[in-house]
């Protein structure tokens, strides 16, 4: 297995998008990847400027941003040669590594908008660098900038940032120092082809907590009702928890709910509702430990809520 480690540029808009171009916010001129062997060694490389089909000028942000002018743009290759020729470089046995979510969401969003659909369908595993990166230097998810974690390691700044290959070559050159342990527990999971079904449904059990994914529900009552995702389960030791708080919200996306497991404590229980194109929905469930303090504070949240709504009756 290879690690893919990849970097996007893109390009955007005005504001004021027709219906068409909403569908893709933002165009991506420039993909750039480092690809490393199962021991993290650097085997190959790939680039390709993507010359704009949608955004014909460079928007003033990406313009003091990225480092590429429109002589560049004009002579690199269409998007769809260059995701069919990337995706071949990459092989049949890899996994991203990014800097963040963002560059996977957008590579997604481009490739459905050019009707490109054979080569991410489903849910799958990554490795975010800049989450591992966090966890491993502060114990807690705490983004940085790229730029930052080079100064951290004290890499020489020999490439420019915000241009695809550098970007991906410094990324690549942080995941190399990372724990292998911290690599294997805390994969992310990308979600833009999320579950259709009961047999494609994802649970994750990190060991400082646990992530369900569900299949799709018609309405948001639905999911809600489902038995899966109404319990609450400690994840360290598998037994259903005890309700101290039933799930409640103070807005129509998340949940929340306090359980407690006779051997493990409290547990904070976080659901996440998630539209998709098709009005359906689907739910991320995260259940996690949750100390005493904790405990008290989520319930005096509860309790506001509901002195609120019986106001406003």
């Amino acid at each position: 297995m290879n690690y893919i480690v990849m970097d996007l540029e893109w390009n955007q808009g005005k504001s004021e998008l027709d219906e068409d171009k909403k569908r893709i916010p933002f165009e991506i001129i420039e993909i750039g990847a480092v690809k490393l062997n199962k021991d993290r060694k650097c085997i190959e490389k790939f680039q390709r400027v993507i010359k704009p089909n949608i955004y014909l000028e460079i928007f003033p942000v990406t313009k003091d941003l990225v480092q590429i002018d429109s002589k560049e743009l004009e002579e690199g290759v269409s998007f769809v040669y260059a995701v069919h020729e990337f995706f071949e470089w990459c092989g049949s046995d890899f996994s991203f590594c990014t800097w963040g979510n963002m560059d996977l969401v957008e590579l997604q969003r481009n490739m459905e908008y050019y009707g490109i659909t054979n080569y991410l369908t489903k849910a799958f595993h990554y490795y975010d660098v800049q989450k591992i990166f966090s966890l491993e230097v502060e114990g807690r998810k705490n983004p940085k900038t790229l730029e930052y974690a080079v100064e951290y390691f004290g890499f020489e700044k020999s490439k420019e940032f915000h241009r695809a290959l550098c970007d991906a070559e410094y990324t690549a050159k942080i995941f190399k120092q990372l724990n292998q342990m911290l690599i294997n527990q805390y994969f992310s999971i990308d979600c833009y082809h999320n579950p259709k079904s009961v047999e494609d449904e994802l649970y994750v059990n990190y060991g400082t907590y646990s992530k369900y994914i569900s299949r799709e529900f018609e309405t948001k009552e639905e999911a809600l009702n489902d038995k899966e995702i109404k319990k609450i389960n400690c994840f360290l030791c598998g037994n259903p928890a005890v309700k101290k708080i039933g799930w409640f919200s103070n807005n129509p996306k998340n949940y929340y709910c306090l359980g407690y497991c006779s051997k493990h404590g409290y547990l904070k229980g976080r659901i996440q509702i998630n539209k998709v194109d098709n009005g359906k929905r689907f739910v991320v469930k995260i259940v996690s430990t949750i100390s005493k303090e904790g405990a008290k504070k989520l319930k005096l949240h509860h309790d506001e809520i509901l002195i609120k709504k019986l106001d406003h009756h």
